[in-house]
C-alpha cells in the first residue's frame, strides 16, 4: 500500500469518527427533545381540559345548568380525544356517564348529587393520572438526559483518544522516516557508508530505504576505488613536480605551503621536507626571495639568482588555482561560479636562453661593427666612381653603380639598425635627452626624406601648430623614428599621391603621426608590426626591410616615456603614430 493510499485512509478514518460523533450526539439530543415534547403536549393538555371543566363548575357554584353545559361538554370532548394514560379512559367514560345523568330531566335530587360527586371524583382521577404521568415522564426524561450525557461523554472521550492518538502518531508516520533518511544522509556525508535504513512495509519509504542502502554500497565501492586511485595519482604528480627542473611552489587559499619541490627549496635555501602546511607569509619575513615571489615584485624581466654555482636567470610565472564553487545554496543557478583554492608559483630557469641571447646580441654587434667599415669604404668608392674626374662610365655601368649604391645603402641601414638593436638588448641604449621643440624634430625628418618624396612626386603635407609645448627627447633618435615612418609611407604610396604629417598637443602629450593612402595593412598583421624581425607579406612590388625598424622605433619611444601605435584599414591606408609627454613648466 503506497503512502498516498495510507494518507487517504487515515484522513478518511478521522472524517468517519467526526461524523459518528455528530450522529450519536444528534440522536440523543433528538430523544431528549421528543420526551420533552410528550410531557408538554399530552399531559399538559389533559390538565388544561380538566381545569376548564372545573372552572365551568365553579362559575355555577358547582352545578351544571344551561349556562355552563356547553363549556363543560366542550372541554370533556377535548379530553375524550386526548386520553394518553392507563386508567384515564375509564375515568373519562365515567365522567361522560355522570355528565349525561345530570343533563337528564327526570332524576331525583339524590341521583343528581351522586352524579356531581362522580364528576368531581373522575376529574380528580384524571388530574392525578396526568400529574403522575408528568412526574414519571419527567423522571424518564431526566434519566434519558443523564444516559445521553453519559453516552455523549464516553463518545467524546473515545473520539478525543482516537484523535489525540492520531495527532501524536500519524505525523511520525511521515516525519520519522524522513528524520532517519536525513540522519542517514549526514552519515553518508561523513563517509560512513555502513549506514543502513530499514522501513517495514511495502510503501515508498521501503523502496527509498532499498535505494539508499544500494547507494551507500555503491558509494563505498566508488570511494574505495577512487581513494586508491587518487593516492596513486597524487604520488605520481608529486614525483613529477619533484623531478622538474623549474622551481615550483604551491600555496592554498590560506597562504599555506601545499608543495615545494627540491629545486625551489635550493633556490629559497629552505628544506622542503618540513615546510608543508606552514604559513608562507611568516616564512617570507625571513626570506627576501620568497617575499618577492609572494608580492610578485619581480616583473617580466628575468631575475638574477645565484644557483648551480653561477649567476642564473629565472622568469616568474604564477597561476591561480580555481575550483568549482558548490557552496552556493541557490539550486536555480545555471552556471557554477569558481572560487580560488590557492596559487602556484613557477620560477623557470632561462639561464641557457639568456646566455644564448647575449651571445647572439654580441655576435650581431660585432658583425655589424665589422661590416660598417667596409660598407663605408664601398660607399666612398662608389662616390669616386661617380666623379667624372676619375673617368666617364657608359649608361650600363652607371646603372650597375646605382644598383650597388642602393644595395650598399640598404646594407648600411640594416647594419645601423642591428647596432641600435644590440644597444637596446644589452641595456646600453644611450639617449641624449634635451628640451626640444617638436617642430625641430619634424623638420629634421622632413629634410631627410624630401628628396625621396620628390623623386616619386609625392606631396608631404604638414599640419602643425606654430606654438607647441616643448618635449624632453633625443632629437636624432626621435627624428629617426619619424624618418622610418615616412620612409615606409613613401615606399607603399603611389606616385602623385600625398602623405599627411600631423603634430598636435593632446592631454599633455605631443602626438606625431604619419598617414599614407596606400592599400593598408590587414588587421591580422597589425598586432605584430612592432615585433623584431617581423615583416608583413608583400606582393613583390615593394622591397621589405629588415623587420627591425618599427621594433627599434618602439624601443626608442618607450625609452622616452612615450607610446607608439598603428591604425590601418584595407583600401584606406595606414596611420603610424607616437606621442611624447610635454615638459611641465
Amino acid at each position: 500500500m503506497n503512502i498516498k493510499t495510507k494518507l487517504r485512509l487515515g484522513f478518511g478514518f478521522l472524517f468517519l469518527v467526526v461524523i459518528s460523533f455528530g450522529g450519536i450526539s444528534l440522536y440523543h439530543i433528538n430523544q431528549i427533545s421528543e420526551r420533552s415534547k410528550v410531557i408538554l403536549k399530552d399531559n399538559y393538555k389533559s390538565l388544561m381540559y380538566v381545569n376548564e371543566m372545573r372552572i365551568a363548575l365553579d362559575n355555577e357554584n358547582g352545578n351544571i345548568n344551561l349556562n355552563n353545559n356547553s363549556a363543560f361538554d366542550k372541554a370533556l370532548k377535548l379530553e375524550e380525544n386526548n386520553v394518553t394514560e392507563t386508567g384515564e379512559k375509564n375515568a373519562v367514560i365515567a365522567l361522560r356517564k355522570a355528565f349525561t345523568t345530570i343533563k337528564s330531566q327526570n332524576i331525583s335530587s339524590d341521583q343528581k348529587n351522586d352524579a356531581m360527586a362522580q364528576i368531581r371524583l373522575q376529574l380528580r382521577n384524571i388530574d392525578e393520572l396526568n400529574m403522575d404521568a408528568i412526574v414519571r415522564k419527567n423522571d424518564n426524561a431526566t434519566k434519558a438526559t443523564e444516559k445521553a450525557t453519559i453516552y455523549l461523554s464516553v463518545t467524546a472521550f473515545v473520539s478525543f483518544l482516537i484523535l489525540f492518538t492520531f495527532i501524536v502518531n500519524f505525523p511520525g508516520f511521515i516525519a520519522n522516516p524522513l528524520k532517519e533518511l536525513l540522519e542517514g544522509i549526514k552519515e553518508i556525508s561523513r563517509k560512513n557508508y555502513k549506514q543502513k535504513l530499514e522501513f517495514k512495509g511495502n510503501d515508498e519509504f521501503s523502496e527509498l530505504a532499498l535505494a539508499f542502502n544500494k547507494m551507500a554500497v555503491e558509494l563505498k565501492n566508488w570511494d574505495n576505488t577512487n581513494v586508491a586511485h587518487l593516492k596513486s595519482e597524487k604520488l605520481r604528480i608529486e614525483t613529477i613536480i619533484e623531478q622538474m627542473q623549474d622551481a615550483i611552489i604551491g600555496l592554498n587559499e590560506k597562504q599555506e605551503i601545499l608543495f615545494l619541490n627540491k629545486v625551489a627549496g635550493q633556490l629559497l635555501n629552505l628544506s622542503s621536507s618540513n615546510l608543508i602546511g606552514k604559513s608562507a607569509t611568516e616564512l617570507a619575513q625571513k626570506n627576501d626571495l620568497l617575499k618577492r615571489l609572494l608580492t610578485e615584485n619581480i616583473g617580466d624581466e628575468p631575475v638574477k639568482i645565484y644557483a648551480n654555482d653561477k649567476e642564473s636567470y629565472f622568469v616568474l610565472e604564477s597561476r591561480e588555482i580555481v575550483t568549482p564553487n558548490f557552496d552556493e545554496p541557490n539550486e536555480q543557478t545555471l552556471i557554477t561560479v569558481g572560487k580560488s583554492a590557492g596559487k602556484v608559483y613557477i620560477l623557470k630557469n632561462v639561464t641557457k636562453f639568456k646566455e644564448l641571447d647575449e651571445a647572439k646580441t654580441n655576435f650581431i654587434a660585432t658583425v655589424s661593427h665589422e661590416l660598417k667599415t667596409p660598407l663605408s669604404s664601398i660607399k666612398m668608392s662608389l662616390k669616386l666612381l661617380n666623379d667624372e674626374r676619375v673617368g666617364l662610365m657608359n649608361e650600363e655601368q652607371n646603372q650597375l653603380v646605382n644598383h650597388i649604391k642602393e644595395d650598399s645603402e640598404r646594407l648600411l641601414k640594416i647594419t645601423s639598425e642591428l647596432l641600435d638593436l644590440a644597444q637596446v638588448e644589452t641595456g646600453n641604449l644611450q639617449l641624449n635627452l634635451v628640451k626640444t621643440n617638436p617642430i625641430e624634430i619634424v623638420n629634421f625628418a622632413l629634410d631627410a626624406v624630401r628628396f625621396q618624396a620628390q623623386q616619386k612626386d609625392i606631396n608631404l603635407e604638414l599640419n602643425c601648430s606654430n606654438i607647441l609645448p616643448f618635449v624632453n627627447a633625443d632629437v636624432q633618435k626621435t627624428a629617426w623614428v619619424l624618418v622610418n615612418f615616412l620612409s615606409n609611407a613613401l615606399r607603399y604610396s603611389s606616385s602623385k599621391s600625398k602623405i599627411l604629417i600631423d603634430v598636435f598637443e593632446k592631454n599633455n602629450f605631443i602626438n606625431f603621426s604619419v598617414q599614407d593612402f596606400g592599400k593598408g595593412i590587414e588587421e591580422q598583421y597589425q598586432k605584430r608590426l612592432f615585433d623584431r624581425y617581423y615583416q608583413v607579406p608583400t606582393d613583390g612590388q615593394n622591397k621589405s626591410g629588415s623587420g627591425l625598424g618599427l621594433a627599434i622605433s618602439k624601443d626608442f619611444i618607450e625609452a622616452e616615456q612615450g607610446q607608439i601605435w598603428v591604425e590601418s584599414a584595407i583600401g584606406e591606408g595606414s596611420r603610424f603614430s607616437f606621442n611624447l609627454p610635454t615638459l611641465i613648466n
